[in-house]
Parts: structure tokens; C-alpha cells; sequence
């Protein structure tokens, strides 16, 4: 594939800053399975026919008998193809409609994730492309790393289909995702800034929250 495995690749999630306050009072992200198990509310941000879908038709081939929707997912970048949906806000399966200014990364080092998770057998995988399409492949080695496309995750223009799948690669985490594995969070504006800063100060750990417009269209 082309492209050199990063050294230390990061994981991204994406999600609305009013979820910080649950997020935080769990002290860990929820699988959309565990969230709907446990009859959580959160302002979902996502394609509710492609959550659906990963939730009971898309199995992680790696890990036999078990689905995408059982793991929080991450992109292996920021400013990803699903941000630039919600930036544009016109898409026909996605309800919300108040574009990026409120959406938060958070980020975590990938290799740091996988250490914790082989430390207490949790379950881990990654995508080599989209992992909510009907073809992909899932590993479970970091040796495997180099079958991603990171040319394609690295890419800012994605209107060629093969660069558009590859970019959406995805790491998968079962059931939960420690917040203290998060080690940066960013956002687009000084509202969202201030907004994930008055609920991080009462937490016990406290990533920087910073101002990265890079990170967004």
C-alpha cells in the first residue's frame, strides 16, 4: 500500500460536544450496542442506516461472531470524510444539521491503545477501508499496519473513489474506550474551546483542549 507507516499513528473520534458531560460522567466512550443496551441519549451525529447496519449485518472477520457496532470506532485522521458530510449538512440519512462548529476530535496515540487493550484481552481490530461497507478487511496485528492506504488517510482531496474508501480506514475498540486514553481533544472554535473546557476542569484527567481549524473544512 502506499505510504510509510506513521511512527506513532493517532485515532480520532468524532463527536458532539454536548456528549462530553455523559462521556465524562461514564469516564468512557459506549459502542452505539452498549449505548443502546444501557438506553443511553446522546446527540448522534452519524448515518442511522449505516449504524444499523454495522450493528447487525457487519462482522469484524477477525473477531469471529462479533459486529462493527460493538466497537467505538475511530478515523486514523482528523478532518475526515464524515466531518466534511457534517459541514455540509445536506446529507439525506444524516438528521443532524448543525454543521462542524460543535464537533469535537478526540484524539488518542494508537500504538499507547493497543497496549492497554492486549493488557485486558479487550478485543481491537482495524479496517483497512470503510469498516461500514459490505467489503473490507479487519486485522488484529500492528504488523498488518502497512496493508492501509495512509496516502489516502493523509489526503485532503478525496473525490477519487479508491482515495475516498482508503481514507476511511477505521480502529475499532470492543464494547468501550477509556477516557484517560484521550490525550488531546480539538475543536474549530473558541465557543466549542470553552464549551469542552467547562466540563473537562471537573474532571480528573484533562486533556488539552485546543483550537485546530486544521483538523476542519
Amino acid at each position: 500500500m502506499p505510504g510509510e507507516v506513521p511512527k506513532n499513528p493517532k485515532v480520532y473520534h468524532i463527536t458532539h460536544v454536548n456528549n462530553l458531560p455523559r462521556i465524562l460522567a461514564a469516564g468512557k466512550l459506549w459502542s452505539d450496542r452498549k449505548r443502546l443496551d444501557l438506553g443511553l441519549d446522546c446527540d448522534i451525529v452519524g448515518m442511522s442506516s449505516i449504524k444499523q447496519r454495522r450493528l447487525t449485518e457487519l462482522q469484524v472477520s477477525c473477531h469471529e461472531g462479533s459486529f462493527v457496532g460493538e466497537y467505538v470506532p475511530f478515523y486514523l485522521c482528523p478532518r475526515s470524510i464524515m466531518l466534511f458530510i457534517l459541514h455540509r449538512g445536506n446529507h439525506p440519512e444524516v438528521t443532524y444539521r448543525g454543521g462542524q462548529g460543535p464537533i469535537v476530535h478526540l484524539e488518542a496515540d494508537l500504538r499507547r491503545v493497543v497496549e492497554w487493550a492486549d493488557a485486558r484481552n479487550r478485543r481491537w481490530a482495524f479496517s483497512t477501508r470503510n469498516a461500514g461497507a459490505y467489503i473490507v478487511k479487519f486485522r488484529k496485528s500492528l504488523v498488518q499496519l502497512d496493508e492501509i492506504d495512509w496516502d489516502a488517510v493523509a489526503a485532503t482531496d478525496f473525490r477519487d473513489a479508491v482515495v475516498k474508501e482508503g481514507k476511511q480506514a477505521e480502529f475499532l475498540l470492543h464494547e468501550s474506550f477509556p477516557w484517560h486514553l484521550v490525550e488531546r481533544v480539538g475543536a474549530c472554535n473558541q465557543e466549542t474551546v470553552a464549551a469542552a473546557n467547562r466540563v473537562i476542569v471537573a474532571t480528573d484527567h484533562q486533556p488539552p483542549v485546543q483550537l485546530l481549524p486544521t483538523w476542519y473544512y
